[in-house]
């Protein structure tokens, strides 16, 4: 018991070390702010959960007592769907990589406990509707990690995983973004068993290529609603779903070239939506998630697919602007280093009943970026005025256009998908209500040794395998 409070202890003393380390320059440029904000965010989830003190440490209020049970699969899955691609570069040398070691240290660690039924921290995944979309962003997360998570868990922890995930099949998706849930946790399993219930893959691929409104937009269900659901849900899991079709040779991975230019045009519109000042329009529900909004438009950088009209170190900043008004707003976090409900600052009257503190931690996803290593040109290139900034400044911008598609290439509302059409028979029926809409568903800086901060970083990292070996 000593020994794991002093674990608990020394983590955290790492983490502010760290931090401090950072935060010593003089300005932050924009990778080691981006570093800095996602070392903020998550590193409160990873701590408490490696040590096995989450359940006992994330704030429960009197306004998310009908949430408490989902929060914790909430806060994790969410932080490692976002952080993945940053913790799959893998530790190196210098002071970030060597920070990135620890969290995937943290992470493994958090992952083992998650899903093991003897641990006071084991999640619930089947008990409630809301376990699906939670362990559906932590399969994401797998995806997205698949050497420095998936690869670090022994035989025993992937087994525990696996059923963790599975025990999700009870779970009935609505007929909306929820479809995404089932199809990303048997995706997930299908790259890492070689086994799934493609039907509800396959369900979900059908629906969205039918509910597909035009000009990069899907509908939430038939209809269009006015929100980030395209970029909080559709289109990032809809493109791991279909890449992983593709990398098993299946008929539905044919699709991907036509949903990636969909994804593709999205990310304009959002890089688009960004004002000069580095704000975008707060509209629809689950405003709370922040920059998790943005997560479609990093994504396809991420990929190296950002669309020709806009340019890496233009979205770069952009993106980087809106980060640094909303999480350095006022009361963002509480005392104990936690999220507060809001979108930019503390804003209670924000929520939605669906959220609790653990939903907050989707803005992670805001920060797939930083999957990109510290030399990609994203980073290094000069930093370029994003199109809104170049509009308000007076500069000469090319018009844009709708994005269309060769209907001939696509497969409709009306014609049977690759690997065959399905009707659906095993999705709950019926529009959820207001209080059960949870993501459309159910259920209430590069620092380096030769600097003093990198120095004493890499210092306190040598008692890293000390302190938190098995």
């Amino acid at each position: 018991m000593l020994m794991r409070t002093i674990r608990f202890y020394y983590s955290g003393l790492i983490l502010f070390l760290c931090e401090f380390a950072y935060c010593s320059q003089a300005i932050m440029d924009d990778r080691n702010f981006s570093v800095h904000t996602l070392s903020s965010v998550a590193g409160p989830v990873l701590i408490a959960l490696a040590d096995e003190k989450l359940k006992a440490t994330l704030p429960t209020h009197d306004w998310e007592d009908a949430r408490t049970k989902f929060a914790h699969l909430e806060a994790f899955g969410r932080t490692v769907a976002g952080i993945a691609p940053w913790l799959e570069l893998g530790p190196d040398n210098s002071t970030e990589g060597n920070l990135r070691a620890h969290f995937i240290e943290l992470t493994v660690k958090s992952l083992a406990h998650a899903t093991d039924p003897k641990s006071p921290d084991f999640m619930n995944f089947n008990h409630g509707r809301q376990p699906l979309v939670d362990a559906a962003f932590l399969a994401i997360g797998l995806i997205r990690a698949p050497n420095h998570l998936w690869g670090r868990l022994d035989a025993q922890e992937r087994k525990n995983v696996v059923v963790a995930l599975k025990s999700t099949r009870a779970l009935k998706p609505h007929e909306n973004n929820w479809l995404l849930f089932s199809a990303s946790i048997e995706a997930a399993l299908w790259k890492f068993t070689g086994e799934c219930e493609l039907k509800s893959i396959q369900i979900a691929i059908e629906r969205l290529q039918s509910w597909y409104l035009g000009d990069g937009n899907y509908g939430d269900g038939p209809e269009f609603h006015g929100d980030y659901y395209n970029s909080f849900v559709i289109h990032p899991m809809l493109l791991e779903v279909v890449k992983i079709c593709a990398d098993q040779n299946h008929p539905l991975g044919d699709l991907y070239p036509n949903i990636l230019a969909r994804a593709q045009r999205y990310a304009v519109l959002q890089e688009r939506m960004i004002s000069p000042e580095g704000t975008f329009p707060v509209i629809g529900r689950s405003s709370a998630y922040r920059f998790g909004a943005l997560q479609l438009l990093v994504n396809m950088a991420l990929l190296h697919e950002l669309p020709h009209e806009i340019k890496p170190a233009a979205v770069r900043a952009a993106v980087t602007a809106v980060i640094n008004r909303m999480i350095k707003a006022p009361e963002t976090f509480s005392k104990e280093g936690w999220l507060q409900v809001g979108a930019v600052g503390h804003q209670p009257s924000i929520r939605e009943d669906y959220i609790s503190t653990g939903s907050l931690y989707l803005c992670l996803c805001g920060l797939l970026h930083l999957g990109l290593p510290a030399d990609d040109p994203f980073w290094t290139m000069p930093t370029e005025p994003w199109t809104q900034k170049k509009i308000w400044s007076g500069s000469d911008v090319p018009a844009d256009h709708a994005f269309k598609e060769n209907k001939k290439r696509i497969k409709g509302e009306h014609t049977q998908l690759p690997g065959g059409g399905l009707q659906g028979k095993d999705i709950q029926k019926g529009p959820p209500t207001t209080k059960d809409l949870e993501l459309g568903g159910v259920d209430p800086p590069s620092t380096t040794k030769d600097s003093w901060g990198g120095w004493v970083q890499i210092f306190f990292m040598r008692g890293i395998n000390f302190f938190f070996r098995e």
